[in-house]
């Protein structure tokens, strides 16, 4: 099979990409994949580490407003369409794959110009613009959540799958979890809670542990906190304002990024953390209870439809954005860490809309778009 990848910007965009890609991969060694990207975005990182050629065009989001900045991004991305012709001319797919976000456009459109079969993935509950206005140009679209589903009327067929996920649920025997304890630096006798804003960070959420760590609210827990690499450093200097080491802090492991984070979620007890497509995957995948504050500058506020499908089944609780702060935050932890209770069932409740076999099912409606093509 002879497969492209669009995928760009955001981890949540460029991640399923890799695990479809992967599962390609898997099923048919042989296999020829190339990814489609910008030169700006995470996928120049992401992509060749997986082991993946990426090959970029000019993509860019438009805003609304008319502006000489909107009108050259406009250009750039006619121009980017042009670039994605030839790369599909020359390449010669089997099959177009799109995960989300602006780079679809000029991918979709070059390959039906090429009459090569699109398959669009839409990680969120709230499909985004690009597979929305898409939908038409589309073979097959798959979604993440069943209340997708619905909320796409101009495609045919649009199954549900779920979204793939690196991180799979694991039971580790007591020596194996103690290990992983251990080497956090943090207690076995003391639940543990794992924080973490995304890639990037999050700074309202980092603000909020800032004054419980200040506070030494966390008496009774434990943190595992990614702060995010642009965060880090600022966080080091305002803890040391009030003469707070960052690496010696009681009950608290803080770092700028969770390299092993399949076995900090497995061993966690709760999960605090925005709530893109793949973080709401994960929870209940690992069925973790969690607390989520959606990012609200995400087109039309999709991380809130994201938390609603854990909120919905008594899962997750949700802080807003603007509400967030230490003393709610650490309250709110407390209430579900502090009782064992009310732990194990929003872990249970989450697994309920656990996914499985997510990469079979997409490989699956990969071979069937490329056999009707035919």
């Amino acid at each position: 099979m002879k497969a492209i990848v669009a995928a760009a910007g955001t981890g949540g965009h460029i991640n399923p990409g890799i695990a479809i890609a992967n599962k390609i991969k898997e099923k048919e060694p042989d296999s020829e994949i190339i990814f489609v990207g910008t030169d700006r975005g995470l996928e120049n990182d992401l992509v060749p580490r997986a082991g993946y050629e990426l090959k970029t065009i000019n993509a860019y989001g438009l805003s609304k407003k008319f502006s000489i900045e909107n009108i050259k991004k406009l250009y750039k991305t006619f121009k980017g369409l042009g670039e994605a012709k030839k790369i599909v001319k020359d390449f010669k797919p089997d099959i177009v794959i799109g995960t989300g976000g602006y780079i679809c456009g000029a991918v979709v459109l070059a390959a039906k110009s090429n009459k090569v079969p699109v398959i669009l993935h839409e990680s969120n509950a709230f499909p985004g613009k690009a597979v929305k206005m898409l939908a038409k140009k589309a073979n097959t679209i798959l979604v993440s959540f069943k209340d997708a589903q619905k909320r796409i009327k101009n495609c045919k067929n649009v199954v549900f799958t779920g979204t793939p996920v690196k991180i799979k649920k694991h039971e580790y025997g007591s020596n194996q979890k103690l290990k992983i304890i251990n080497e956090l630096g943090l207690s076995q006798t003391k639940p543990i809670v794992l924080i973490f804003g995304g890639s990037q960070g999050a700074q309202k959420i980092n603000e909020a542990i800032i004054s419980i760590i200040k506070n030494k609210a966390n008496k009774d827990y434990q943190m595992i906190w990614a702060t995010g690499p642009k965060q880090y450093d600022i966080i080091k200097e305002e803890l040391k304002k009030d003469n707070i080491n960052i690496e010696k802090i009681e009950n608290t492991k803080i770092v700028s990024y969770i390299y092993n984070m399949e076995e900090v979620e497995n061993i966690c007890d709760l999960v605090v953390a925005r709530s893109g497509a793949m973080t709401i995957t994960e929870i209940s995948n690992l069925a973790k209870p969690s607390i989520l504050i959606p990012l609200p500058s995400v087109g039309n506020n999709r991380q809130i439809d994201n938390a609603k499908v854990l909120e919905n089944i008594g899962a997750a609780k949700i802080i807003t954005n603007d509400n967030v702060n230490g003393e709610l935050l650490n309250n709110t932890i407390k209430s579900i860490v502090l009782d064992k209770k009310v732990c194990e069932e929003m872990g249970k409740n989450a697994f309920k809309v656990s996914t499985k076999d997510v990469e079979e099912k997409i490989y699956k409606e990969i071979i069937e778009a490329i056999k009707n093509s035919k």
